[in-house]
């Protein structure tokens, strides 16, 4: 080899080991500016109180603000599909629930972003049952008597959801399935809207994680009959769980953060190793338990992605079984 030769081979290698030091640097530098955390749900409902109290505690952490943007709207495919297509940087995350993961692929024939593709899972959150909420004018103080009551006056009673392809409105499906009943599905673009025209007995019944719940019980707006997951919650034990009157109905609310694929991966290590240490808060874990959402760390991103996977499989049966077309 020449000398000139050797000289542009160095020059080379110089500038490949420049830019890659370089982009170390800067990645163990992140975050250097603000970090954008997307919900795809309307400011005020669960995932957006949470993703708040979550984004809080970690600008702390990262001396940066972790700014929460709500992009409601199309059954969680316009703040989905806006995260998926972010820039990989680590600078834009997605506070993602069962529906923008696991129940849009079965639910839509075909979607502007692919889950799995697309995302890359960095932490759990929490896990939250939902509540079976009724007007206080309903004469029914179990699920067993409103079943009852739904089959002695077909008709009278109506759900406020956030849609039949969303996680309430296949609740509602499937609460009308294993009931026997036909309770009439009234599809909302925002809950908050369908708590206040429940609160307000235009409709009769709604389905709710418990942040937004608990407000409106201790005033006596709204009357729970029944939790979505198995077992009684702590602070609800006066409150059945659905599997009471139908065994094995188990249907839990979930949040996980994913970044974009591509993602560099010690941005995602550091991200889950940050959002674990919040999570492990023992004010944070107590705030969230006061809210009804139980958590036990961020897993690890490894550990998310095969919890997302067995989700998934989970709830393609729930939607067959319901007899829910995609559209």
């Amino acid at each position: 080899m020449s000398n000139v030769a050797r000289t542009l081979v160095y020059a080379a290698l110089a500038a490949v080991l420049s830019q890659t030091i370089g982009q170390a640097h800067a990645q163990a530098q992140w975050p250097t500016k603000p970090v954008k955390l997307i919900v795809s749900q309307g400011a005020g409902g669960a995932p957006d109180i949470v993703a708040r109290l979550v984004s809080d505690r970690l600008s702390r952490i990262w001396g940066q603000q972790v700014l929460v943007e709500n992009r409601p709207g199309s059954g969680n495919i316009i703040g989905a599909q806006l995260a998926a297509h972010a820039a990989p940087d680590g600078y834009t995350l997605f506070f993602a629930t069962a529906a923008a993961l696991v129940t849009n692929p079965y639910t839509f024939k075909t979607l502007p972003y692919d889950p799995a593709r697309d995302f890359v899972p960095v932490g759990m959150v929490g896990k939250a049952p939902f509540l079976v909420l009724v007007h206080p004018s309903v004469k029914a103080n179990t699920l067993a008597e409103l079943i009852a009551l739904e089959k002695s006056q077909p008709g009278k009673l109506t759900f406020a959801t956030d849609g039949p392809r969303n996680f309430s409105g296949m609740v509602a499906a499937w609460l009308n399935k294993l009931g026997g009943v036909n309770i009439l599905q009234v599809p909302y673009a925002t809950m908050p809207q369908g708590i206040q025209d429940t609160i307000a007995g235009r409709t009769q019944l709604v389905i709710l994680a418990i942040p937004v719940a608990a407000a409106q019980i201790k005033r006596g707006a709204l009357r729970p009959l029944a939790f979505t997951a198995p077992t009684r919650a702590p602070g609800f034990e006066d409150v059945p769980p659905v599997a009471q009157t139908f065994p094995g109905f188990n249907f839990v609310g979930w949040f996980a953060v994913c970044t974009p694929s591509g993602t560099p991966q010690d941005v995602i290590v550091r991200i889950n190793h940050d959002l674990d240490t919040v999570l492990k808060d023992r004010e944070v874990v107590q705030r969230l338990r006061d809210m009804g959402i139980f958590t036990d760390g961020a897993d690890t991103p490894e550990g998310t992605a095969a919890f997302v996977r067995a989700e998934l499989v989970s709830w393609g049966k729930v939607v067959h079984d319901i007899g829910l077309q995609p559209e």
